[in-house]
């Protein structure tokens, strides 16, 4: 099934032939006249994924870093969330609107003013000296990356063809979501090398150098492609998208520690109410022949909508996963920033060798890989909930269950991501982008605002390191409920992909009745 869906774009028997000789097409500029110099398709694959993996290690590289950025500068623990969610909820809610402009100004053009606003924003969380000055900034760092990240699966689709598609897609997939895990480890190991005395702040400190060099050599080596003036913006739709994500987000995030007020239940049911609204001019927008944010025609290809539901979970899972577990190991049990995050490793490790050998298996087996994925998450994690509930710190046994979660995140994802997206035609490329990415990052906020607001009324304030004696046992008791629920959650993405396989299933014929 998957090779069947390789080849996405319409050439002629030569044109491919030359397209596998070469790996790549090269991009023509916007006047119509040959590039001035032939782009290399592993130098374009090296820069955009490495953007590409900066924007996502941030969304989780902070996890690591909240206890200490909760004793520097005395934030709460709706203070911590909004510093972790504050980055994915505008780059959630801008991805599509990211993905459009690429197609009006440029997909070289839009990478480049992404990445150079990331690069600031990253600058201006390294010198934050306050939680609202920190969650403003990463507003702001969000935006940049919801403007960046929409051009890669656009320029690796105008540059690739063939065989070497599915390698770059293979890459693009893993590091998703190997960008999301390696963000636990790279936040301890620079919140513990305290590099110039930097402490948590080097976890957006260290994206400035790298940008600058991104935007260097990718001002030099990405291709200027034309921009698509047919397409226009949808200002009615964002006008709705926005308040209806930040009106579900936020009372996830506050209602804990405020209490469950009144004005959260409402935000909640007008979220409901705007995303109905949104539906509905979506779809008059395309029946005036205009360019609606989520292209009906995205959601309407086979298999599309189950997955993207399927993603979603994996990556809630995620989110609520990762940030209890860094609450837990820092609160709970007192581990430095480098012992939380290298605890990760064998989830990072056994991810990486999942998502990079996947495509080894025969075709037909893919399908059930992600069912089998989803239970192995949903078996690491209940692991991790009994090894916990003691207070212990799990031994041994606790990085087998770590290991045992990464591989079946990486079977669950890799697979499901890259068929999804190798359905969708180069035209719109971006479109799905900005859809998928969208919902895996509006997971990321929906896991850590609803699995992380559990874990915080199971578990109270965060501690005091005099209080951390008292907390180990309210902790870890916290940290297992909200395992065991992860696990139901990821039990029901596969009951999703269950689905998804067997709808995909072609019907049988009819076998014809013998006549006497």
């Amino acid at each position: 099934m998957l090779g069947d869906m390789t080849d996405l774009t319409t050439v002629t028997r030569g044109q491919a032939r030359d397209d596998r000789r070469a790996g790549f097409r090269r991009a023509g500029r916007p006047d119509g006249r040959a590039p001035r110099r032939p782009t290399a398709p592993r130098a374009l694959l090296a820069i955009v994924l490495t953007g590409q993996f900066m924007a996502v290690l941030d969304a989780s590289v902070v996890n690591v870093a909240a206890p200490a950025i909760h004793a520097d500068l005395h934030a709460s623990g709706a203070g911590l969330q909004l510093v972790i969610a504050g980055y994915v909820i505008t780059y959630a809610v801008l991805l599509v609107t990211g993905a459009r402009l690429g197609d009006i100004a440029g997909h070289r053009r839009m990478f480049l003013a992404g990445l150079a606003l990331f690069t600031v924003a990253s600058l201006g969380c390294g010198l934050a000296t306050s939680t609202g000055m920190l969650v403003a900034l990463r507003f702001i760092q969000g935006a940049g990356a919801a403007a960046m990240i929409p051009q890669v699966l656009s320029l690796i689709q105008r540059t690739f063809t063939g065989t070497s598609r599915a390698g770059a897609m293979r890459l693009y997939a893993a590091v998703i979501a190997g960008g999301a895990v390696a963000g636990q480890i790279a936040g301890g190991l620079l919140v513990t090398a305290n590099l110039f005395g930097s402490g948590w702040r080097a976890v957006f400190l260290v994206n400035v150098p790298i940008g600058v060099a991104l935007l260097v050599t990718g001002a030099r080596m990405l291709p200027h492609g034309a921009a698509d003036r047919g397409r226009g913006l949808d200002p009615a739709g964002l006008a709705l998208l926005t308040p209806a994500a930040v009106a579900l987000v936020l009372p996830l995030v506050l209602g804990q520690p405020e209490h469950w007020p009144v004005w959260g239940w409402i935000c909640l049911a007008g979220s409901a109410v705007l995303f109905g609204l949104f539906a509905v001019v979506e779809r008059r927008v395309a029946a005036r022949g205009g360019s609606p944010l989520i292209p009906g025609r995205v959601l309407s290809l086979p298999g599309v909508t189950l997955g993207v539901a399927a993603l979603f979970v994996t990556m809630a899972v995620f989110g609520g996963f990762f940030f209890a577990l860094a609450l837990h190991l820092q609160g709970g049990l007192g581990d430095t920033p480098l012992r939380a995050g290298l605890i990760f490793a064998p989830s990072a490790a056994t991810f990486a060798l999942v998502s990079l050998n996947w495509q080894r298996l025969p075709r037909q087996l893919h399908g059930a890989l992600v069912i089998v994925g989803f239970a192995a998450y949903a078996a690491g994690l209940l692991c991790m909930a009994a090894l916990l509930h003691g207070g212990g710190t799990g031994g041994v046994a606790l990085y087998l269950a770590l290991g045992l979660t990464g591989a079946g995140m990486a079977a669950a994802f890799s697979p499901l991501m890259t068929a999804v997206l190798m359905q969708v035609p180069v035209a719109d490329a971006a479109d799905a982008t900005g859809v998928v990415v969208t919902v895996n990052q509006l997971a990321i906020v929906i896991g850590v605002a609803t699995f992380g607001t559990l874990y915080l009324n199971r578990a109270g304030t965060l501690p005091s390191p005099a209080q951390r004696a008292a907390f180990t046992l309210v902790s870890a008791h916290a940290v297992a409920v909200t395992f065991a629920a992860l696990a139901v959650a990821a039990l029901a993405g596969g009951v999703l992909a269950l689905v998804r396989a067997l709808a995909a299933r072609p019907a049988r014929a009819p076998v014809p009745s013998r006549g006497r």
